[in-house]
């Protein structure tokens, strides 16, 4: 049996093993080539109409996988007690009234340009249940058990909006996109893979990011993709039974797409940090952070409209700070401060910032008391905070407050369904229309929240 656009065909029916044709080892990330050029297909019948491909919008999201402690970051409470306060100092930013730690110096100086969503909150303290709500909006239980319910948000842009240029995915991961498996839900679930994230793998700072394979191996030069293609064609004239099903006309469309993007220039091109000039390249940050936000921007300025950039083990652990808080914040932070800040003046200079929306949060904060044992503070999802930057919203503002310990929202409570929804109005996409599941199931893009008033209004 072979899926096709939801349905299911039986090899009985006529239809060969060469019909769905693969070029070896050219997958990205588990998704082959024809099934990417088949995502891309969809996607461009379901576009935002009337906008043409320069002033399509676009977002980056710094996925800060672990759940950041928002008190140490962006929602400092210098008046607490130490054991709340945590072990850094606050400083000014560019807003009178908006004070981040001492940690993000950079970041602060970027501060007009940005706005702190710093009273979000949600009920689920696990990392992989928040995951899932921060990542689709919907809540889920025991999500590891269950398996993703819902796409991830780069997903269901990727359906709802495809890509912003022809030649380039329409969702991407850096280095990679996180499994269900490993717990963060970046799968493009019920939508199937051709809505996955196109992905390599490395880290782009340490030099060793492997592109989405658009180099060939050096085993198959272009002159065998041309034999693979006269094959496949060849042997899909033995099968004219189904040739004229609308699944098999499409997927040979399909191919021919995929061997159009491998022999192609757009996606290697925009994939090429290379071409960046050394001087912006140290600008960023010659680490996993920086180079994977000047790779990102490369991605959404040629035409790629959802890049979430995840961390690389190697160089950058995760936010988990459960012991020696201080000890991985200052590890951390640093580079973060660099890539971030760097981005956000990037694209003003550019002239991108208000078609490309910046984001930076993870699925829950952390525990207002640092504990007296580890030192490091636990999961809490009562309270957390958000950077939004660019993509046409209000900028230099904060949106909410937390308690004197940070522990609660005092006003202006916001959930999961808030962001995704503000972000999605960023992108021009009704939060509460439907989308089509398989077996035309029509399913809601977001079942609660609304664009933050403060941002869009």
């Amino acid at each position: 049996m072979i899926e096709l656009g939801g349905r299911r065909i039986s090899n009985s029916a006529g239809l060969s093993r060469r019909s769905c044709l693969k070029i070896g080892a050219l997958g990205w990330g588990g998704l082959s080539l024809p099934a990417l050029s088949a995502q891309r297909a969809m996607a461009a019948a379901t576009s935002v109409a009337g906008k043409t491909p320069d002033n399509r919008t676009a977002v980056i999201l710094f996925w800060m996988a672990g759940g950041p402690s928002h008190i140490d970051t962006f929602d400092p409470k210098p008046d607490a007690p130490a054991e709340v306060r945590g072990p850094f100092a606050s400083i000014d930013t560019t807003v009178p009234g908006m004070r981040f730690t001492n940690q993000l110096p950079l970041t602060a100086k970027q501060a007009h340009r940005v706005s702190i969503v710093r009273s979000l909150h949600h009920g689920l303290a696990v990392h992989d249940d928040a995951s899932h709500q921060v990542q689709t909006g919907m809540p889920l239980l025991q999500a590891r058990e269950q398996g993703q319910k819902h796409p991830a948000q780069g997903a269901l842009v990727s359906h709802l909006r495809g890509a912003n240029a022809p030649g380039l995915p329409p969702y991407v991961c850096i280095p990679e996109a996180y499994s269900s498996r490993k717990g963060f839900y970046q799968a493009a679930a019920q939508l199937g893979t051709r809505h996955s994230a196109v992905a390599g793998g490395g880290d782009p700072g340490l030099g060793n990011f492997r592109l989405p394979d658009f180099s060939l191996p050096a085993e198959l030069t272009f002159s065998r993709i041309d034999d693979r293609r006269a094959l496949g064609a060849s042997l899909d004239g033995l099968a004219r039974r189904v040739e004229t099903s609308p699944d098999v006309t499409a997927l040979d469309e399909s191919r021919r797409k995929a061997y159009d993007l491998v022999t192609g220039s757009e996606a290697r091109r925009a994939f090429d940090l290379s071409a960046e000039p050394a001087a912006l390249r140290d600008r960023y940050g010659r680490h996993f952070w920086g180079q994977s936000a000047l790779l990102a921007r490369r991605l959404v300025e040629s035409g790629v409209t959802f890049v979430t950039i995840n961390l690389y083990e190697a160089d950058v652990d995760w936010w988990d700070d459960h012991t020696a808080i201080e000890k991985g914040l200052t590890k951390r932070m640093p580079k973060f401060d660099q890539s971030l800040s760097t981005l956000i003046a990037d694209l003003h200079e550019r002239g991108l910032a208000d078609r490309v929306l910046v984001g930076a949060f993870g699925e829950f904060g952390r525990s207002p008391r640092i504990d007296s044992t580890g030192a490091g503070r636990g999961h809490w999802p009562r309270a957390m905070s958000a950077l939004l930057s660019g993509g046409g919203l209000r900028s230099g503002q904060v949106v909410g407050s937390t308690t004197a310990d940070g522990g609660d929202p005092q006003d202006r409570p916001l959930g999961p369904g808030d962001l995704l929804a503000t972000v999605y109005h960023a992108l021009g996409i009704d939060h509460e229309q439907f989308f089509r599941a398989p077996l035309n199931r029509p399913i809601r893009v977001l079942d609660h929240g609304a664009p933050i008033r403060e941002l869009v209004g």
